[in-house]
């Protein structure tokens, strides 16, 4: 079983967020541009952003065509603040344009492979900070597991975290001040199913644990994902840093979730488990993005990447920098499929 190891801090925080508290009172708000802000996350980023008073710049992408939903995303923010930036990935000049009317660029285009997969756009738009030479932080699309500590992730999944890998080495290259922001487990996708692949609401009568289901994982709320990301974007504490997000009480193991929807509902499922090599043999004969997603459960259920290490010099965590956020609770997030 691995379980979740303890939390090491080097500096007494108490003392540094209060400072950190007073200092961010003085400044004024970087104004954030949001590249893919129709999307899951994006529109959250957007909204957290404009909440937290910053001059927020959405990118309006001419290729958006007839696609109603996405254009009337864009308006419902402009409605409530947000300026429209016209910009496209096939038009550099375009995204050079864009960045030059702000501090903080936050990328959100897609990593999953059973929407859509743009991760190595963001080259593109590293091009476009460059030699607009005027962004004080650049935040590339990642909020998942933390790429870096992925190496040794199974194919074909492994190209979500290379390609992360990709953008952060292209990122560094160019100077450019940046924070990587890990957010672990989303909780649209990770806790209303109780961790069932391919669905997204609870099971009714059985319950499928990966291995003995003790394995600690971290969920988030994706309304609490972008509040911190965007808590992120002035605070020099986080500047070149990677932020893990795993708000304490959210850290649970696959057991203690359904055991928190069985408390929720007064009913109890009937639990089955699935060994690791009969887990990872179900990926044969599925299409690529089932077995993208084999991999992915398989690092998070059975070896306990979002919870396997501890957090060293290169990062900080976001629930003690920012304690003020009142996360929302897993069996709070449950009661929503009641």
């Amino acid at each position: 079983m691995i379980s979740h190891p303890p939390y090491t801090y080097r500096k007494p925080l108490d003392a540094i967020v209060e400072a950190k508290r007073g200092e961010e009172e003085k400044m004024e708000k970087s104004k954030v541009l949001v590249v893919g802000g129709t999307g899951y996350i994006g529109r959250r980023i957007v909204k957290a952003s404009l909440a937290q008073g910053h001059p927020t710049f959405v990118i309006q992408r001419p290729e958006i065509g007839l696609d109603i939903d996405k254009l009337q995303i864009l308006l419902s923010f402009k409605a409530e603040g947000a300026t429209l930036v016209e910009a496209s990935f096939a038009d550099h000049k375009s995204l050079v344009e864009a960045v030059k009317k702000v501090d903080v660029v936050i990328c959100t285009m897609s990593g999953v492979h059973f929407r859509s997969h743009n991760l190595l756009m963001q080259l593109k738009l590293v091009e476009a900070i460059k030699e607009a030479g005027n962004i004080k932080r650049f935040l590339p699309s990642e909020f998942g597991m933390d790429p870096a500590r992925m190496g040794d992730a199974l194919e074909p999944g492994r190209v979500t975290f290379d390609e992360k890998m990709v953008v952060r080495k292209a990122i560094e290259e160019a100077n450019i001040p940046h924070t990587y922001v890990s957010a672990n487990c989303f909780a649209g996708y990770f806790v209303g199913n109780l961790s069932q692949m391919g669905v997204l609401t609870p099971p009714k009568e059985k319950v499928y644990l990966y291995g003995d289901g003790n394995v600690k994982v971290v969920f988030v709320d994706e309304d609490d994902i972008a509040t911190y990301t965007i808590k992120t974007v002035d605070d020099p504490c986080t500047l070149n840093k990677t932020v893990y997000i795993r708000p304490p009480e959210n850290i649970l193991s696959q057991r203690q979730l359904v055991e928190l929807w069985e408390n929720v509902t007064g009913k109890k499922l009937h639990k089955l488990s699935i060994s690791k090599e009969d887990f990872l043999a179900s990926m044969k004969g599925m299409d690529y993005a089932g077995q993208v997603g084999v991999g992915h459960f398989y690092h998070i259920y059975y070896e306990g990447c979002s919870t396997n290490f501890e957090i060293g010099e290169e990062g900080e965590e976001a629930s003690k920098l920012y304690p003020e956020v009142k996360y929302k609770r897993m069996d709070e997030y449950l009661k929503l499929y009641m």
